[in-house]
């Protein structure tokens, strides 16, 4: 459907990015205060999340794993689970959750993003033989199904979550490239999300609490 590769941030520096950020997010304290022998105090969920994870519901649930933006792919997947299952096992309800992690991120990103921030080099992805300037995973429509693409699975009612070190990385590799503030940036582009898309901590914790509310898993890419 369109192309896709890795993308131009090598593997070796997302890890070591991705651990800067965990000492931004306080992993390491955690860490100290257990190795001290310190007792580490239980902590109130973050409500808004869990209602969202809340909305899986009906018998037939699956949560879609997308690190990489694999052509688009995990935003075609969710409609062909939700109209197979619905024909198949009709008034049992279904529900789909995308959590776009990694290289899976530009998918949740609307076209301001991609083309102020050169997502279509950063990312590899291709709009004809040209690096994208928009997102061209938001309404596809060169599949004969309806409401493909992010924008349409949102209006639909597939929940889709974004992860916040994925944005944090990948936004601070943009402002390092364009010396601009790594803070300003990523409000820019937690700003720059589609509307609906739901912030989670990390997209492996997501994934994982997500099998938490009776779904199964899926991987998207």
């Amino acid at each position: 459907m369109f192309d896709d590769a890795t993308t131009g941030v090598p593997r070796r520096g997302f890890i070591g990015s991705v651990a800067a950020a965990a000492v931004g997010l306080g992993m390491t304290g955690l860490t100290a205060d257990r190795a001290a022998g310190e007792s580490v105090a239980s902590r109130v969920a973050d409500a808004k999340l869990e209602a969202w994870f809340g909305k899986l519901t009906g018998k037939h649930r699956v949560v879609l794993d997308a690190p990489a933006v694999n052509s688009g792919m995990p935003m075609v997947w969710p409609r062909v689970f939700l109209m197979t299952t619905d024909a198949t096992y009709p008034g049992e309800g279904s529900s789909a959750m995308v959590i776009c992690r990694h290289e899976g991120l530009p998918l949740a990103l609307q076209d301001s993003i991609w083309a102020k921030y050169h997502l279509g080099e950063m990312f590899n992805v291709k709009d004809g033989a040209a690096p994208a300037t928009r997102n061209p995973f938001a309404n596809i429509t060169n599949l004969p199904l309806p409401n493909l693409g992010t924008s349409n699975m949102l209006k639909t009612g597939v929940l889709v979550g974004a992860c916040d070190v994925a944005i944090t990385v990948y936004s601070g590799a943009a402002a390092a490239k364009m010396k601009l503030d790594p803070a300003a940036v990523k409000r820019e582009w937690v700003a720059g999300l589609y509307p609906g898309v739901q912030i989670v901590p990390s997209g492996v914790m997501a994934v994982a609490r997500a099998q938490q509310f009776n779904t199964q898993y899926i991987f998207a890419g």
